[in-house]
């Protein structure tokens, strides 16, 4: 009897501690109710490009826009150049009244055949010593005198004429046809057709971080192309806008690839791919890797799959793994599957075996 009543102490005391256990493992809010499943953010390892891609705004810009002008003045009398019109190299576009330096031409010849009469008989005295041969070298410096001033003349009869120096399309007339020009005033102004190019702003923080663009491939988006077209990196402004601290790169599009319709001020989207890591490397959030001095841990999380089939929870264990960065702001991790679901956030909150359940959004009740 005694025996009975000891085992049936036995049992009451291990009917009461079993709750208390199942309290003691379970999480509890401060008023002593079970607290709900945690929600996790998940992603896949291999799913988020976002590191590795950025896009930016561009514009199309000419490789130059300069405005012409003569270096010489008169009337002008020819301007075949209409805003928007494509012009070929060499082909001319204005011109200015010609009678005035050709006339000039004609006097620079005559002085030039005189100086060169008066060289030779100057000559030909001075071989007779019937004159010094001071004379004769002041003769020869006035027909090389008169012979400038034939080149003058001629150089300036040219400049009454204004070609385009390369393939351009005409942005703007500055100067009406049949008005008075003065030296150096602008007729025209052009764009440097010859090669397209694109630029963006891009964030100080974000071209500091990269250094380089070595293992970055760049395309340009817009509706004039058919898909992704290559750029090529051309340059770099070495000095910051003075609004945003950005700094201003340009690219070239290629020549077979730009259609006629494409003009300076036309926007294009930019997109920056990095292809620098290996094939094995994978680039994950700072927030879903835990780092334990030399160790690198991620939070895996492993689907339960309940009666029904769903997979609404899940379990969490850690993975060890290994990592680096080249810049200090992106961590890339080797030894895990590109499949696999981690848990991207909050893994400081969690435990190894916890139950959670993935985070699908806010639910308004």
């Amino acid at each position: 009897m005694p025996d009975m009543k000891r085992f049936a102490a036995l049992a009451i005391c291990l009917s009461l501690a079993a709750p208390l256990t199942a309290q003691q493992t379970q999480d509890l809010t401060p008023s002593g109710d079970p607290a709900p499943m945690r929600a996790v953010k998940l992603l896949r390892a291999g799913g988020d490009t976002a590191q590795l891609e950025r896009m930016f705004f561009g514009q199309v810009v000419a490789r130059e826009t300069v405005d012409l002008s003569f270096e010489v003045g008169g009337r002008l009398t020819m301007f075949d150049a209409q805003e928007g019109q494509s012009i070929d190299r060499g082909v001319q576009i204005a011109g200015l009244e010609k009678a005035a330096f050709e006339r000039a031409v004609e006097r620079a010849e005559l002085e030039l055949a005189q100086a060169e009469r008066a060289l030779s008989r100057a000559q030909t005295l001075a071989q007779s010593n019937a004159v010094s041969e001071t004379q004769a070298e002041n003769a020869l410096t006035a027909r090389d005198l008169a012979a400038v001033s034939l080149r003058e003349a001629r150089d300036a009869l040219a400049d009454t004429v204004l070609v385009a120096p390369f393939k351009a399309l005409v942005a703007s007339r500055l100067t009406p046809n049949f008005s008075n020009v003065t030296p150096g005033q602008a007729i025209v102004r052009l764009h440097d057709m010859s090669e397209v190019r694109v630029e963006i702003d891009v964030p100080e923080r974000l071209f500091q971080s990269r250094g380089s663009a070595d293992g970055i491939r760049f395309f340009g988006i817009s509706p004039l192309f058919k898909g992704e077209v290559p750029l090529q990196l051309r340059e770099f402004n070495a000095e910051t806008q003075s609004i945003g601290q950005s700094y201003r790169v340009t690219f070239a599009l290629p020549q077979s690839d730009v259609p006629a319709a494409i003009i300076p001020g036309a926007s294009m989207t930019v997109v920056a791919r990095s292809s620098g890591l290996a094939a094995s490397e994978i680039v994950l959030p700072p927030s879903a890797v835990k780092m334990t001095g030399e160790a690198a841990q991620v939070l895996v999380y492993s689907p339960v799959e309940d009666g029904a089939g769903d997979n609404e929870t899940g379990t969490v264990s850690w993975m060890p793994v290994t990592v680096s960065s080249s810049n200090g702001t992106q961590i890339a991790v080797n030894g895990i599957d590109p499949e696999t679901m981690i848990v991207a956030a909050g893994i400081q909150l969690l435990h190894e075996g916890d139950i959670v359940r993935p985070f699908i959004g806010l639910s308004a009740e």
